[in-house]
């Protein structure tokens, strides 16, 4: 890989069978987007592949099981290829991205498959631990640092690790959504602001 393309970061918002996905770059006191995308990492011909503890949840455990395992393949191969597209559209662009930041929900344990299809709250917890578990793992195999941040965690985190007040990065984010356009919602500032986290604590303990 050339050595002179420009150090960037990933952040992933991730939902059931889809990931908002920003690339962040540049000066860590502002830095730049340099993609912004939806990926999708549920096959839509697999049925039950976007909701799958929802799809096995008035099936036989056994048949359950199965479900989840044969979503999970199917998810993995998809969320390898969409972190490698990204990561060529990068390069393509000039950057190297190195890291990645991935917002996680509570971080509770979960119990079984049984007890946790028992429990429809379990079902959607669950359900976000899955897609995020196979984001992370598809990163890990493309040689990525991960970090991992709570979204509620996610202001506090970068208000002490960027040394920025939530005012500035508002603004900062406001900033970029003009210069953008739409779509700029939620998912986009929330994944850039992980990745931005991901560019300047991992670049720091990279050196």
């Amino acid at each position: 890989m050339p050595q002179d393309l420009v150090p960037a970061a990933i952040g992933f918002r991730v939902h059931s069978g889809w990931v908002a996905a920003v690339i962040v770059a540049g000066d860590l006191s502002s830095p730049n987007v340099v993609d912004r995308r939806r990926i999708e990492i549920a096959d839509p011909e697999l049925p039950g592949s976007k909701q799958p503890y929802h799809a096995g949840e008035k099936l036989p455990l056994e048949e359950a099981e199965r479900l989840l395992q044969r979503c999970a393949s199917s998810s993995t191969s998809l969320a390898k290829k969409a972190v490698g597209d990204c990561l060529d559209a990068a390069q393509r662009r000039g950057h190297r991205v190195f890291a990645c930041g991935i917002l996680l929900g509570s971080g509770r344990p979960l119990p079984t498959v049984a007890a946790i299809l028992a429990s429809h709250a379990l079902i959607h917890t669950a359900e976000g631990e899955f897609f995020r578990n196979l984001v992370s793992d598809a990163c890990n195999q493309h040689e990525l640092q991960v970090i991992g941040v709570k979204e509620k965690e996610l202001l506090g985190r970068c208000n002490a690790e960027l040394r920025m007040s939530q005012d500035r990065l508002e603004q900062h984010l406001s900033s970029i959504g003009r210069a953008l356009g739409p779509p700029w919602r939620q998912d986009e500032k929330l994944a850039t602001l992980v990745a931005w986290l991901a560019l300047a604590t991992v670049g720091r303990t990279s050196n």
